[in-house]
């Protein structure tokens, strides 16, 4: 099996850690973050890495117990690069200085680098317009570069923007180029890994074949029960066991109904009867909204949901007998965010309804075949395997589905009333062409009524909010700026078609400070 030459992120906190992984794989070269506290000396050994780079942090390097890398890692003979909090911690740890912020040296945003000094290899494809936006974030700042190192780029607030000690193949920047604010930072990522000497083996097509060939020496004749939701994870993840073991795959399809209008019969119809996997389709909807009902709050109803799924699931799953294993479609920021960077409790936005998986006590094994990809390469792998882009091309669709679209009380009524209204408006969307120039799009019908006038008569009805946006991966998100015609015209045709709203609202918010869901 083909060995990967792998590079280690070190992460020191920063909140956009995960974009620099997403750059390098982008770049097909293998990568993984890992704590800066579980990087030990043993550790660097056993990963050996062909390349380091050190992430961003909030903490500041004049800190006494500030987070430092172990000082093997200058000993490996790779190339290093820090950014941001890791350009300040290299420094400090090989002989330079760096000062605690001041109003007038601390630089938040958009700013500008100008080239400084010779040209260098790590440069190629910069300052061809004279200089470079860039996206900074520092308060702390370098006082004095360590020795060895020269001064490529400056900036107002940062006099050793990019620094460099070639020799040693180490190079620091004091700005974010992984983050889209830095337009040209992909082109530094890249010349970082040439002259790290990657040759961009990491491809779906390459890990595709090593998948199968892990799933089937894992798993050996035992059989494997799938949980699948309908989403593009899980039904990647399906697809691609059920290649490696063709039978011994059995996929539990839990309807909560919750699920969005037809969606149930097209996931057994797509999975059942296309693709031949044995599937058990549990229609559970009078369980999970008797459960539902009169619960307003949306935590309890995420964990009401995440319980009974469980118990569910474990009911169906005895169904098959004498299996050995359970497939989850589990990415690698799962795996990333299940390690808290502190050490202790994280604040929690929002449970989600699969965290910790299903309890040991059903003694089953995981299989989970896309551990290491992102959301974006687990789309690239459900094209590899031949899954309809119709289908890769999904939005997000929520665990806990339309019951966190639905604030206040869950009712058959509002349900129904919801999913009418969000197929309208993916219609729409579909009809002008708008649908994969947006992130994920859909309709909350919201906890009020409102008095409205529809032919002569009063009514008095929801109201209901259509959500879209924009985003690369989720962690951030601005609203798609529909046209007013569009908007228009969407909301004459849900009020016209969808008895029970009498109002629409678009939701203009972006993530931070709202989040993408209503719940």
């Amino acid at each position: 099996m083909t060995q990967h030459d792998r590079l280690l992120i070190i992460d020191f906190g920063s909140q956009v850690t995960q974009l620099i992984a997403r750059r390098l794989r982008e770049l097909n070269v293998y990568c993984e973050i890992h704590p800066y506290q579980t990087v030990t000396d043993a550790f660097l050994a056993d990963f050996a890495p062909r390349a380091v780079i050190f992430s961003g942090g909030p903490d500041s390097v004049t800190r006494p117990g500030s987070p430092r890398p172990p000082r093997s890692v200058y000993d490996l003979g790779v190339p290093i690069l820090g950014i941001c909090y890791g350009q300040q911690v290299m420094m400090q740890n090989l002989g330079g200085r760096v000062e605690a912020g001041e109003h007038a040296t601390a630089e938040f945003g958009r700013a500008y680098v100008e080239r400084a000094g010779e040209n260098d290899d790590f440069l190629s494809g910069w300052f061809r317009d004279g200089r470079e936006q860039v996206w900074m974030s520092h308060g702390d700042h370098v006082a004095e570069i360590a020795p060895g190192f020269q001064v490529l780029g400056t900036s107002p607030g940062a006099p050793f923007a990019i620094t460099a000690d070639p020799a040693r193949r180490f190079y620091a920047v004091q700005f974010h180029p992984e983050v889209h604010h830095t337009p040209n930072g992909r082109t530094l990522y890249a010349n970082f890994v040439q002259l790290a000497g990657f040759t961009g083996d990491w491809t779906m097509g390459a890990y595709r074949e090593e998948a199968i060939q892990k799933i089937r020496d894992q798993v050996g004749g035992a059989k494997v029960i799938c949980g699948l939701s309908g989403g593009v994870d899980s039904s990647v993840a399906a697809v691609l066991i059920h290649e490696a073991i063709g039978d011994q795959l059995t996929c539990v399809f839990v309807d909560h109904g919750l699920l969005r209008q037809n969606e149930a019969e097209e996931v057994v119809a797509m999975f059942r009867d296309h693709y031949n996997i044995p599937l058990i389709h549990a229609d559970e909807s009078d369980l999970f909204l008797g459960a539902l009902d009169g619960v307003s709050d949306p935590e309890v109803k995420r964990k009401t949901i995440g319980k009974l799924f469980i118990d569910v699931f474990q009911k169906h799953a005895a169904e098959v007998g004498g299996a050995e294993f359970l497939a989850q479609g589990t990415l690698y920021p799962d795996v990333i965010e299940s390690v808290s960077f502190s050490g202790g409790p994280s604040v929690t936005i929002k449970s989600h309804h699969n965290v910790g998986g299903l309890p040991e006590k059903m003694g089953l094994k995981l299989v989970e075949p896309l551990r290491e990809l992102f959301k974006d390469e687990v789309r690239a792998l459900g094209h590899e395997l031949g899954l309809p882009a119709s289908f890769i091309g999904r939005h997000p669709f929520p665990g806990p589905g339309l019951a966190i679209r639905c604030p206040g009380e869950i009712t058959r009524e509002k349900l129904e009333i919801l999913r009418k209204a969000d197929a309208v408006y993916i219609d729409q969307i579909r009809r002008h062409g708008l649908y994969d120039e947006i992130w994920q799009a859909f309709v909350a019908i919201l906890p009020v009524r409102t008095v409205g006038v529809m032919g002569d008569g009063r009514t008095y009805d929801f109201a209901c909010a259509l959500r879209a946006v924009t985003s690369v991966d989720g962690m951030t998100a601005d609203y798609y700026p529909f046209s007013h015609d569009f908007l228009s015209e969407t909301a004459t045709r849900i009020i016209n078609e969808v008895k029970g709203i009498n109002r629409v609202t678009y939701d203009i918010t972006s993530k931070p400070p709202g989040t993408i869901e209503w719940e």
